[in-house]
């Protein structure tokens, strides 16, 4: 009874889908074929407009320059191989399936197969062509009737001009997919990976040879292939980093940029994304919309939260920050963080009383810098010590960058930061954070503030903690509390009771 009930609440969505596509495109009776002539020829020599017109339905928001680029590199590219791995709300599978019917209508392409993990999804991402080539009457109107008798079945169907489209599972037998003496031209893959797939590293192998050694073989070497994944990387192994690694390109496209902008402001405000990214664990936000996903970590299993001593009682504190200037790592595809850290030293023990971490531009850091400094006087210390990260690499964002955005907050605020530059020459994150730390945490001498447990913040660091592998993308908050404690555990001229740091001569970097 309740898969009745299911198949009806279906069946009635599915009508009203098709009703709005016909709804939503009417055309002008009264024009003459001159006038329906120009205005075709208009269309298709402008992509955006001809999307823009025949789909009103989908193309609800203008456009970012990263969907213009990649409509264009399919179709300026008939052979072209290219893994999309855009963040959830950033219209992957809408975007190709408008550029998938410029190339059929147009007859650049002609033999569609459209792939995903399982058969019953291929056909539910399938129906959507269908629909739009039953009742879109502009498409109708202009490139004639789509419908055939006798081959228009959910899962594979042929217009009356002889453009086929199939839906295939993976794993499933490609063959027969050659219509008349068309091969395959067009393959999309779609969703092609799952969360349960992933866990096993040998179902994504044999995934991904079933890709490479039964499904584009299907093709004719000597006619032009265009093979489209849409996919994020939900996995740190899975189908699309595998397939990214053969692709003419794997872009990689995430909800915020490397200033932590909305990528898609047309569509997606700034005040849209922070409600949706509120609701969901870091993790979740991560994995779904920056395509970095975290899975426990190699080095810390736990995390120590507990209560801290007064800042003042402290033998030694200092704030220490990471502009994180390098924004995409060795290991490519998510952007860094910033971070400022406060904390503090009392016996053996070491204290992280605050943080701010997030995917920012400059002068937010520069706004943070100031706020650990309100964090200390706040709670009754002198502001001795304010180190930044600043290596050789990172020496002309400071010149450049940073340096102008400080001077220019301190004559607004009419205050000096004591800011100390970390000019150590470090070795690899990783190993230092595991060097460093992790004796630290596992004898519970490192402890983070329980009063700022409920701060989205100190989360997202912990959150960075639990991920620390030799692999990890996110490493900068980790990273930032590493280059403070080892300061507050190798320099002895911080302490509460010397200030021998000479900080109006090195405050300038």
């Amino acid at each position: 009874m309740a898969n009745q009930k299911t198949d009806r609440l279906y069946n009635k969505k599915w009508d009203e889908f098709r009703e709005n596509i016909d709804r939503d495109t009417p055309v002008d009776l009264s024009e003459t074929p001159l006038q329906k002539k120009k205005r075709l020829k208009h269309l298709e020599r402008n992509l955006e407009a001809w999307k823009k017109y025949y789909f009103p339905t989908f193309y609800t928001s203008e456009p970012a320059p990263f969907h213009i680029k990649a409509s264009q590199r399919l179709i300026d590219n008939p052979e072209w191989y290219e893994v999309r791995s855009w963040s959830r709300e950033l219209g992957k599978s809408t975007s190709v399936m408008m550029d998938v019917l410029y190339l059929t209508m147009t007859g650049k392409k002609k033999n569609v197969l459209m792939v995903s993990n399982s058969y019953d999804n291929a056909e539910r991402l399938l129906l959507p062509f269908k629909a739009i080539l039953e009742k879109n009457n502009r498409l109708i109107n202009d490139y004639g009737e789509q419908e055939s008798i006798g081959n228009w079945e959910a899962g594979e169907f042929v217009t009356k001009k002889g453009i086929s489209f199939r839906a295939l599972g993976a794993g499933q037998s490609p063959r027969g997919t050659k219509k008349d003496a068309v091969r395959p031209d067009l393959i999309l893959i779609d969703d092609i990976d799952t969360d349960k797939d992933c866990r096993n590293k040998d179902i994504i192998k044999n995934k991904v040879n079933w890709i490479e050694e039964a499904l584009i073989p299907t093709r004719s070497i000597s006619n032009p292939l265009s093979i489209i994944v849409c996919g994020n990387i939900i996995a740190k192994f899975c189908c699309i980093t595998e397939l990214g690694k053969k692709a003419d390109l794997h872009e990689i496209i995430n909800i915020r940029d490397d200033q932590g902008r909305s990528t898609w402001p047309q569509k997606n405000t700034e005040e849209m994304i922070d409600r949706v990214l509120d609701s969901i664990s870091y993790n979740a936000q991560q994995k779904e919309y920056f395509n970095n996903p975290i899975i426990e970590g190699d080095v810390f299993k736990s995390i120590t939260w507990g209560k801290v001593p007064k800042l003042s009682l402290c033998d030694a504190w200092l704030a220490y920050a990471d502009p994180s200037t390098s924004n995409k790592d060795k290991s490519g595809g998510t952007a860094s963080h910033k971070c400022v850290v406060v904390l503090g030293k009392k016996g053996l023990k070491y204290y992280v009383y605050t943080c701010w971490l997030d995917q920012t531009n400059s002068s937010r850091f520069v706004d943070w810098l100031f706020d650990a400094c309100e964090y200390q006087i706040d709670n009754e210390v002198d502001v001795e010590y304010l180190y930044i990260e600043n290596n050789s690499l990172q020496d002309p964002h400071y010149e450049q960058v940073l340096t102008p955005l400080i001077e220019a907050e301190e004559e607004e605020q009419n205050r000096n930061l004591p800011i100390t530059p970390d000019t150590r020459n470090k070795s690899d994150k990783f190993f230092r954070i595991e060097g460093t730390l992790e004796p630290l945490n596992r004898k519970g001498k490192l402890i983070f503030n329980e009063d700022e447990k409920s701060n989205p913040l100190m989360k997202k660091l912990e959150s960075q903690f639990l991920g620390v592998s030799a692999n990890s993308k996110t490493l900068d908050g980790p990273d930032a509390v590493e280059g403070g404690v080892w300061i507050l555990k190798n320099d002895t001229t911080i302490s509460q009771s010397t200030y021998a740091f000479q900080q109006t001569e090195s405050r300038r970097y």
